[in-house]
């Protein structure tokens, strides 16, 4: 068996799952705890926890709680489908495509009768995660400082700007409704 502060890579036995539980940078196996990243063990005799602590920059795993952006990209009766791009805090990309959902429940603090006058395809959107664990991810709006943070007109494709509690486009005048984050048009996408 491997000792605590060792070099390990993916894949190296670190021991058994009756004697430890595994944390970060671990899993367990038919009976069994591997490193899932390459780094240095650390084992918790008192905690029972057996972890790696990476080694390398890893790409970032979502959990519930984190802040994502993404765009939306299709709007449903009682969902609306969003691509992540990227988790807030992080450098690194998010790995594969990770597609989450926003349920109309999960839109604001008050009744939404229509999805489609919240989100529309296209619009760039930063949402807390609620369940990381589902496919796709269950994001939420709801909470102040969420919601739509850059959206196009839907009728000439230009950058929309705030008026009032309104969105607007300043080529056509059309004026359209969003659940708009704190920060639309300012945020770093």
């Amino acid at each position: 068996m491997v000792e605590s502060g060792e070099f390990v890579v993916p894949g190296t036995e670190l021991g058994f799952s009756e004697e430890f539980i595994p944390g970060e940078g671990a899993f367990e196996e038919n009976g069994k705890v591997y490193a899932a990243i390459t780094g240095i063990l650390a084992v918790d005799p008192k905690e029972r926890r057996i972890a790696v602590t990476p080694r390398t920059s890893i790409p970032p795993v979502l959990k519930d709680g984190d802040i994502v952006v993404g765009g939306v990209v299709d709007v449903k009766q009682q969902v609306a489908i969003v691509n992540i791009f990227k988790k807030t805090g992080s450098d690194r990309s998010l790995p594969g495509d990770l597609t989450g959902s926003i349920h109309i429940s999960q839109t604001k603090g008050s009744y939404v009768s229509e999805l489609g006058r919240e989100f529309q395809v296209g619009d760039i959107v930063k949402a807390g995660v609620i369940n990381a664990r589902r496919a796709p991810v269950q994001l939420s709006t709801v909470e102040n400082g969420f919601g739509v943070v850059k959206a196009f007109c839907g009728a000439c494709n230009v950058p929309l700007i705030k008026s009032g509690d309104m969105l607007k486009c300043r080529d056509c005048g059309r004026t359209e409704s969003r659940r708009y984050a704190t920060d639309y048009g300012i945020g770093q996408v």
